[in-house]
This record gives C-alpha cells, sequence and structure tokens, in this order.
C-alpha cells in the first residue's frame, strides 16, 4: 500500500513551475534528495507511518507550458520499510504487497494541470499488485535552480490518498485503516 502513494509524490514534482526551459530531469535517489512516504491510520488511534527506500523515475518540466509535463517512477515494493521488521515483513506478504509476485509499482503520468501559486493537478496510472487504477496527485513546486555542483535542479512535494481494497490488497485492517496517504518529495536532476 506504501507503493501506491510513492509513484504519485514523484509524479506530483513534475508539473509546477521551475526552470526557464523545457527539461528532462532524473530523480535524485542517488543523493537521496527524493522520498516516497505513506502513513495509515491505526485502528482510529494513531497513524502508522513508513516509506519507500528504493524508487527510480524521471520527468520533464517546462515552465512555459507545464501541462505538457510528464513523470514516470519506478519502486521496488520489498524495500518498503516501517521501522519495525516484523511488521515490515508482514508488509511484504500476500496479504499486503506481495512483493514476490509484485516486486514493482509504477506511476505514469496522463495530464497535468496547473493551478495558482505553483500548484498543480497531476493524473496518471499507479499499478501496485498488478492492478492499474487512474489516481490525481495534488502536487506543489518548491523550487529550482542551478546547485553549488553546476547543474540543474527542481523540486517538488504532492499528496494522495488510495483505497488499499482498489488495488487487491486482501487484509482488512478495519474502518479506519481503508486508505493509505501518499507523500512524495522530490528532486531531480535535469539530464
Amino acid at each position: 500500500m506504501l507503493l501506491r502513494l510513492a509513484p504519485l509524490a514523484l509524479v506530483a514534482g513534475l508539473c509546477l513551475t521551475g526552470p526557464a526551459s523545457a527539461a528532462d530531469y532524473a530523480i535524485d535517489t542517488k543523493g537521496q534528495h527524493a522520498a516516497i512516504n505513506f502513513r495509515i491510520n491505526h485502528l482510529g488511534f494513531s497513524w502508522l507511518s513508513g516509506r519507500f527506500d528504493r524508487f527510480s523515475g524521471t520527468f520533464s518540466y517546462d515552465e512555459k507550458a507545464p501541462e505538457a509535463s510528464k513523470v514516470s517512477v519506478e519502486i521496488e515494493t520489498a524495500s518498503v520499510s516501517s521501522n519495525h521488521a516484523e511488521r515490515d515483513k508482514h508488509l511484504r506478504s500476500p496479504d499486503f504487497l506481495d512483493v514476490e509476485k509484485f516486486p514493482k509499482a509504477t506511476f505514469v503520468s496522463k495530464s497535468v494541470t496547473p493551478a495558482a501559486a505553483g500548484k498543480a493537478k497531476i493524473v496518471g496510472d499507479l499499478t501496485l499488485r498488478g492492478v492499474t487504477k487512474e489516481v490525481a496527485i495534488d502536487a506543489e513546486y518548491v523550487g529550482g535552480g542551478a546547485d553549488p555542483w553546476g547543474s540543474t535542479r527542481a523540486g517538488f512535494t504532492g499528496k494522495t490518498s488510495i483505497a488499499l481494497a482498489d488495488f487487491g490488497v486482501p487484509k482488512d485492517l478495519g474502518p479506519a485503516s481503508k486508505n493509505v496517504e501518499l507523500i512524495l518529495d522530490v528532486e531531480g536532476v535535469q539530464k
């Protein structure tokens, strides 16, 4: 379930204001300037948080035509981490992510709709557990420009929520835990 949110966050980063011309970016996972995080309500009492440690992706962004932006992200589902080894083992099992059968989750954008103040809605296909569903990410441009090492960067943040049942997750966690929130923070390095 964590995987579902992460790809969305990465996609959100592509569609907002940034560099002055069309450019292609690689998500900076080498320097770990990107994160795919998730959270889900636990029994209506608190929030369980986690992340995906291994993912990759690209985006293209044109400040003059943000609606032409594109995002593509691939997540290694076995890299799910909730800071609890036994729970992570369960999250990797067929009850949740079924990482043996579905080692990758992906997000591919289909449209970017700009809004005011550097915000946008990114709509795309999220594939998780072999199920592909359209999701929408609320994205916001954080900043962009030259870095101290001679590259150009652009960063975005995004949020979305997905229903576990929509992606075939068989484990029922109770009425308070039907949806997972995905929080995506993405920084890209221009290619």
